[in-house]
Parts: C-alpha cells; sequence; structure tokens
C-alpha cells in the first residue's frame, strides 16, 4: 500500500481529480495550504526592505492506493497538475509506503480497508 502525498497549484485540481477518476482512483482528501518552494514568492517592501513576506497558496492532496494503482495515480497527478508554463510553482508529489490501513467503520484493515 501507498501514501500519495501531492502539493499542486489550485488551478489544476478539477484536471487532477478528473485525471484520477481516469486511472479509477476516487479516494481523496484535500486540503488547502500554504508554502515556499521553488517559486519566487511574491516580495513586497517593508521600510526599504525587500524579502519575502506571505506565503503561496496551495492545494494537498493525500491519496491511499493499493500497489497497482500507485503507478497509475503518480502518473496522473504528474500529467494533470502540470500548468505548461515551465516555471517553477507546479508542486511536488511524495509517495511513501503505508504501513497500515484501519477502516474505523467496519474494522477492515489493510488492502481491503482502501
Amino acid at each position: 500500500m501507498k501514501m500519495i502525498v501531492a502539493i499542486i497549484d489550485p488551478g489544476r485540481l478539477e484536471a487532477v481529480k478528473e485525471a484520477l477518476g481516469e486511472a479509477e482512483v476516487y479516494r481523496l482528501t484535500v486540503g488547502d495550504v500554504q508554502g515556499i518552494g521553488e517559486e519566487e514568492p511574491p516580495t513586497e517592501g517593508i521600510h526599504g526592505m525587500k524579502g519575502p513576506v506571505r506565503l503561496v497558496r496551495k492545494v494537498k492532496l493525500e491519496v491511499a492506493v493499493n500497489e497497482a494503482f500507485a503507478g497509475p495515480a503518480v502518473a496522473a497527478i504528474a500529467r494533470a497538475g502540470r500548468t505548461g508554463g515551465g516555471r517553477p510553482g507546479d508542486g511536488v508529489i511524495f509517495v511513501q509506503e503505508l504501513e497500515d490501513v484501519i477502516r474505523i467503520r467496519t474494522g477492515e484493515r489493510g488492502p481491503e480497508a482502501i
């Protein structure tokens, strides 16, 4: 089992959700996050000094999948998350081993709980 965590541009969320659906991945968690990555954060002058003063808004996706769905899910996110501008800021995907999953309602564990 794998946990896929992706930080993407908010404008690409609908395209990523559609691409995941095409890869037969329908369960995901989405949250608004802020951070600073490779893209240059907005700057403003404060008392004559310039520097980063605010974080960049992104969307964080968390998707737990069985092994067979990991590759297609990552490919779908990478493809649909790309803005096409060739600039930093499209995001990042982390793939982690998932030790266990427990469905609270039924008590199922492991791959069956996903």
